[in-house]
């Protein structure tokens, strides 16, 4: 057994997007692996064929695996060719050489089977410009995207691909496509668009398209459109929305439509749950959101307090209930046309692994981390519920450092997650399992504002900085409480995103915590308005108004106006192309902190993104680790003369 480093990211195998045959007798997966070497990463497919799992592809950029409707071929995106863009491959489903259908130079955003013969494809477009000319002339927004760059000139449109490398474009949408999904008959396609990115960038519609035809709109531009699937007949269409009743803060349910036009839509399912997985984890790859409709019933995940399971709603709108639950994170699943369901799950000690569910039988069909992760000295957390002063209750828990002496005292981080209307539960951190490992307890909550627990409890419109930092503040006084082993003059805190946020706001309203580390944060909501991709809609749907109409209110909310409050040592981690908490967020309050003479450090990561956590290069995720364990280290822990 050992201590748990930065480095054991380097062992790690993250499995994703399981993908069922047609009949339920095989499964096709993505593993990725750091490459230190390369500072990337190795990706294949590897499949299960019901007895053995061995790998499927030689890699080494391999995903997005999807079988033909007979089961017969399986299509993928890869890099194979040289330059910029991705390749569109198909190989045999017994294997053998995979063969280039086409290649898109820049890029696939997703794609389906129509049929047999058709794959249809959204195909990301570019305006034509000039190479000789570098001058980016923008008049529309959101011009640039977190992990995309700029898209002021680019679209998403779609086209068919035959199995000859034959392209035909379907579309020529002015606004942006989000997701589609082909009708089992192969004669159309439903796709998800938002009309007006600029003015209505939450509004979306459902159009179905059949072929030879033109599109149908199916909404009526007042709702926000998850995802959707077709009925077996190809006559309805399920898709999770929120009515925006409650901002960002609404939840989805699920919603039937009749394909054609002036149809009216059915609500089958009103449970007050977001229709994803919201669970954090520094330690898995993507699986896209997974929605299906099998025979009678539509089957999507729920983020529930902790857990992300499954659960499926008759089509008729009669029952909803769990298939796959567990105190456990479901990241991502499909299912076989008889029933036969494939998906991948984690939790606290444990990184993502394939299971098969046939019947009420279930098999997990990888061990892929296992023999690693026993080698390694893993802290499982406690759970405990915090009763806050306006009488509600929210989860917990605490990570107790390795070897472990209860006669002794500890310094302890408080972690906050992104969001904020994600959370915490039962998903593997690396980074909670280094500190623990350098003898650091770990706190982390569900605070008012995070998700899995109803519309209610996220909503922290107009309040940012108000209960959510009361309740961060009082899961601390019950940590300390219950937990006489924990040291309150070594305390520390850290988050990203919304927790970089919260980070920043702590430590301007208390000289509780003796260091802090903020990541990819927000200082300034006002910079934040006009600089990042979401900013000019995100800051008035979440604080109100904009910098003008409610200049007050969103000073009041921006870490920036306390800083010369700050004593408490912090630092900056920020990456350089982070689009959706732009570098401005940490250079300005690192320049605010200087200026005021307090102590302070500033990590930029360049050719990295809002993701650096979770899929920046391998190197650069170590590094990053290692610069927060360090920051600890030189301010909690005790000196020795």
């Amino acid at each position: 057994m050992k201590k748990v480093t930065s480095r054991d990211l380097l062992g790690f195998k993250f499995i994703g997007d399981p993908r069922i045959s047609p009949d339920g007798s095989k499964v096709v997966f993505t593993v990725s692996k750091a490459n230190e070497k390369k500072n990337d990463y190795f990706k294949r497919l590897f499949m299960y064929d019901g007895k053995t799992v061995k790998a499927f592809t030689s890699g080494p950029s391999d995903g997005n695996a999807r079988w033909s409707p007979n089961g017969q071929k399986i299509a993928f995106i890869s890099k194979r060719s040289e330059g910029k863009g991705n390749d569109l491959l198909i190989i045999d489903a017994n294997g053998g050489e995979a063969q280039k259908l086409a290649h898109f130079e820049s890029g696939i955003a997703n794609f389906e089977w129509l049929n047999d013969k058709t794959i249809i494809a959204g195909i990301v477009e570019k305006g034509k410009r000039d190479p000789k000319d570098d001058v980016h002339i923008i008049e529309k927004i959101p011009f640039w995207f977190n992990g995309e760059g700029f898209i002021y000139d680019t679209s998403i449109q779609l086209y068919t691909i035959d199995l000859k490398g034959k392209k035909k474009k379907l579309t020529d949408e002015k606004g942006i496509i989000e997701s589609y999904a082909c009708s089992p008959d192969g004669k159309k396609v439903a796709f998800v668009e938002v009309i007006d990115m600029e003015k209505n960038p939450m509004i979306s519609d459902i159009f179905v398209m059949e072929f030879g035809k033109k599109a149908v709109k199916l909404t009526n531009s007042n709702m926000s459109i998850g995802n959707i699937t077709w009925d077996p007949a190809s006559e309805q269409i399920a898709f999770t929305a929120s009515d925006l009743k409650h901002g960002s803060f609404t939840n989805h349910r699920v919603y039937k439509i009749k394909a054609e036009k002036n149809a009216k839509m059915k609500k089958l399912c009103d449970m007050d749950l977001s229709k994803w997985n919201s669970v954090n984890s520094d330690s898995r790859i993507s699986s896209p959101t997974p929605f299906y409709w099998l025979d009678e019933w539509i089957y999507f995940i729920v983020t529930d307090g902790p857990a992300a399971k499954i659960y499926r709603v008759k089509a008729d709108g009669g029952k909803t209930e769990e298939v796959i639950g567990g105190k456990r994170c479901v990241d991502g699943f499909s299912i076989s046309k008889n029933g036969v369901k494939a998906f991948t799950a984690m939790d606290f000690t444990s990184l993502d692994e394939l299971y098969v569910l046939k019947g009420k039988k279930e098999k997990q069909v990888t061990h892929l981390n296992s023999n690693y992760l026993k080698k390694l000295t893993l802290s499982e957390p406690e759970h405990f519920y915090v009763k806050t002063s306006d009488n509600r209750k929210i989860d917990a828990w605490l990570m107790k450092p390795i070897d472990f002496d209860e006669k002794k005292k500890y310094p302890t981080v408080l972690e906050i997650h992104g969001g904020p209307k994600t959370s915490y539960g039962y998903g593997f951190f690396l980074e909670f399992q280094i500190l623990t490992s350098h003898g650091y307890a770990v706190v982390f909550s569900n605070p008012k504002g995070s998700d899995g627990y109803g519309e209610e409890f996220s909503d922290i419109f107009g309040a940012y900085g108000k209960r959510d930092y009361q309740d961060l503040m009082e899961v601390m006084d019950e940590a300390i409480k219950r937990y006489k082993f924990i040291d309150e003059k070594r305390l520390g805190v850290t988050g990203g995103s919304y927790g970089g946020y919260m980070t920043n706001w702590i430590v301007g309203h208390t000289n509780r915590f003796k260091a802090a580390v903020t990541q990819r944060s927000i200082s300034n909501w006002t910079s934040f308005f006009g600089t990042t991709d979401i900013g000019y809609f995100f800051g008035p749907e979440q604080l109100g108004g904009d910098p003008w109409t409610n200049a007050k209110g969103y000073a009041e909310m921006s870490p920036l106006t306390y800083a010369d409050k700050v004593n408490t040592p912090l630092l900056f981690i920020h990456s350089m192309e982070d689009k959706r908490c732009w570098m401005a967020e940490a250079l300005q309050f690192f320049t605010a902190l200087k200026y005021f003479g307090k102590e302070t450090k500033l990590a930029l990561f360049p050719d990295e993104t809002h993701e650096l956590s979770r899929s920046g290069k391998p190197l650069h995720r170590i590094k990053r680790l290692d610069l927060i364990l360090d920051w600890f280290e030189t301010h909690l822990k005790e000196r020795k003369n």
